[in-house]
């Protein structure tokens, strides 16, 4: 299938692994040109090496800039200039108790998940609306709808990002730019891995027995596994084509059935 993306331009942040990197890598195989992003300058070049020996005659660069530092997300936005789609995907997680979470830890989850994605649609949305043509896609969460008391956080910036997608969307109003959110499920990506990694050590198992625990202990997956962040990436490409132009302002959900709601 031609998703008609030949010759548009990308950017997605947090993009030097998992989700974002597969995302990535899944633009550029339509032809499109991607602008990755990383907070290290050594990861975000490996990144693009790597992309262009997956890709051959891929056109991908990189700008390397935290989000939760202001003056590198300032230059960021100077460096960035025109893209036909924005891909909001960096983003923190850990787990914490609420009582033990400062007043720092969360304007660096707001900073990096939630801010980000308002700072770099601003930058971008009003050329969309001129050049007559956009896509801005938030990564977002099953955990911004069923928020966990362990990562408060973080659900806490998720639902954040469903609540601007739609407010924005509504500025895109008889356009042809869309905003849309993926409301992403329990997937394994490289932070989560990770994160297993670190668990199982720390209770003496192995990373793969911990691996299926937790998806035994998910009582409402219907997948019955981790989700791989090439399947997330499949739907944002969707939605970053012209053949998503019918959806606006929507949350689409590739969380596996993790969510027992029907809306």
């Amino acid at each position: 299938m031609d998703l008609q993306l030949t010759g548009k331009r990308a950017f997605v942040s947090g993009s030097t692994q998992g989700i974002g990197y597969a995302i990535a890598r899944a633009l550029l195989g339509e032809g499109v040109a991607v602008v990755i992003n990383g907070r290290s300058a050594g990861r975000a070049q490996d990144a693009v090496r790597q992309l262009e020996a997956e890709v051959p005659g891929a056109e991908v660069s990189a700008i390397v800039a935290d989000f939760a530092d202001p003056a590198q997300v300032r230059r960021l936005l100077v460096e960035l200039g025109d893209v036909d789609i924005l891909v909001n995907n960096v983003g923190v997680f850990e787990l914490a108790a609420f009582d033990a979470i400062t007043d720092e830890e969360w304007q660096r989850y707001l900073d990096v998940n939630l801010m980000s994605g308002v700072r770099l649609s601003r930058q971008v949305l009003g050329g969309m609306l001129t050049r007559g043509w956009g896509r801005i896609i938030f990564v977002s969460s099953e955990s911004g709808v069923n928020v966990p008391a362990d990562m408060l956080h973080y659900g806490v910036t998720k639902a954040g990002m469903l609540a601007l997608g739609n407010g924005l969307a509504k500025l895109t109003r008889g356009t042809g730019v869309t905003v849309n959110t993926i409301l992403g499920g329990p997937t394994f990506s490289d932070g989560v891995a990770a994160t297993v990694t670190r668990f199982a050590a720390a209770q003496a198992m192995e990373p793969a027995d911990l691996k299926a625990a937790i998806i035994d202990g998910n009582q409402t997956s219907l997948l019955q596994r981790f989700i791989e962040p090439e399947e997330i990436a499949h739907l944002a490409l969707y939605l970053a084509s012209p053949l998503s132009s019918a959806t606006n302002g929507a949350a689409l959900r590739a969380d596996g059935g993790v969510l027992t709601t029907l809306t």
